[in-house]
């Protein structure tokens, strides 16, 4: 069989395994106050060309995003976001559990306008009666977003306008950053994130770690007792050594680059092959995850060799369907499935 269901479905990068394993049976202080912690948020600081900020290393993406939220919204505000957002889609209600609305706004192939952002909160501060309604405010975007799609550095700056405009607070999900700056029509760097964004992370659980997600702020004090905070809500890691000696490797030799680089290599590769064979794209994704409309027949036989998903409900004679690639995937086992369209 060849796996092209996401990208978490093997274990870590073999150079990451080999530095969780060289430093195995190493004895360090727990809760992230160890050496290799310590070392890999310098580093990721210096990635970023931030002098001043901080990092937090948590277990995963949704809790990332609900602690993070959480820590910057008052108890009855809300946040915005695509209504395609992962916050929104799949992370079963994590943030509203949490007493802050999702106010989800239509999206424009998978993204967050900032004409759309600039026009609700307008609406809402023109509203006589805005006391009763959910406060927008902070905004919620991903990089890339859920259907694959990344945001230019122009569009990225217009959102921060509409930000610093009306004083809300742009928080970027980097789940699968990786692969959006690999991305051959990217135009948006690292420090490009870390300077439009007040807070955002970067993924390592879809981008080639065990597990692990870093925060990263240039704001410190939008996340006042953090630390607190993750502890509050069940995400603080004993062994937190353990992110940190992974990210640590993420960010040396340039292995986040080339994760990255290779799993849109082969996603450009299988979206070529598609595309030839004359299936038509669901939507143009330049990063890992790809999306293609099949005939219901073609996707019952493609399932005998190949593991992949439906992009929603099954259609009465055609699907949408998603491929994703990462560090693992095979460019043989990619041609081969191309053959077998």
């Amino acid at each position: 069989m060849y796996f092209f269901d996401n990208d978490y479905m093997i274990g870590a990068h073999p150079e990451v395994m080999e530095q969780l394993v060289a430093t195995n049976s190493l004895h360090t202080v727990g809760y992230g106050r160890d050496e290799f912690t310590q070392k890999a948020k310098e580093l990721i600081l210096k990635k970023c060309g931030l002098r001043e900020g901080d990092v937090y290393f948590l277990e995963g993406g949704t809790q990332s995003n609900l602690v993070v939220i959480d820590r910057i919204l008052d108890y009855n505000d809300g946040v915005i976001a695509a209504d395609t957002a992962h916050i929104n889609v799949h992370e079963a209600g994590a943030i509203e559990a949490c007493g802050h609305k999702i106010i989800a706004l239509p999206n424009k192939d998978g993204k967050l306008t900032h004409q759309a952002i600039k026009e609700y909160v307008m609406s809402y501060l023109n509203d006589d009666t805005c006391h009763y309604m959910v406060r927008p405010a902070m905004v919620y975007i991903s990089f890339p977003t859920e259907l694959g799609t990344i945001y230019s550095l122009k569009e990225l700056k217009r959102i921060r306008e509409v930000c610093d405009e009306f004083h809300l607070p742009l928080y970027i999900d980097g789940a699968r950053l990786a692969y959006g700056l690999a991305s051959r029509k990217n135009d948006v760097t690292l420090n490009d994130i870390a300077s439009s964004a007040d807070v955002f992370y970067i993924g390592g659980t879809k981008c080639g770690a065990l597990f692990g997600e870093a925060v990263v702020t240039r704001r410190p004090e939008l996340l006042p007792r953090f630390v607190s905070l993750i502890k509050l809500r069940g995400a603080t890691l004993a062994k937190g050594r353990l992110l940190g000696v992974q990210f640590l490797s993420l960010f040396s030799n340039s292995l986040y680059e080339r994760i990255g680089k290779h799993a849109v290599d082969m996603a450009m590769l299988l979206k070529e092959g598609f595309m030839k064979k004359g299936y038509p794209l669901f939507i143009d994704s330049p990063s890992n995850q790809q999306f293609f409309i099949l005939p219901n027949d073609k996707i019952e036989s493609l399932k005998k060799i190949a593991s992949f998903e439906l992009w929603g409900p099954k259609g009465e004679t055609s699907t949408p369907v998603r491929f994703v690639t990462d560090w693992s995937t095979v460019e043989d086992e990619v041609r081969a499935l191309i053959k077998a369209l």
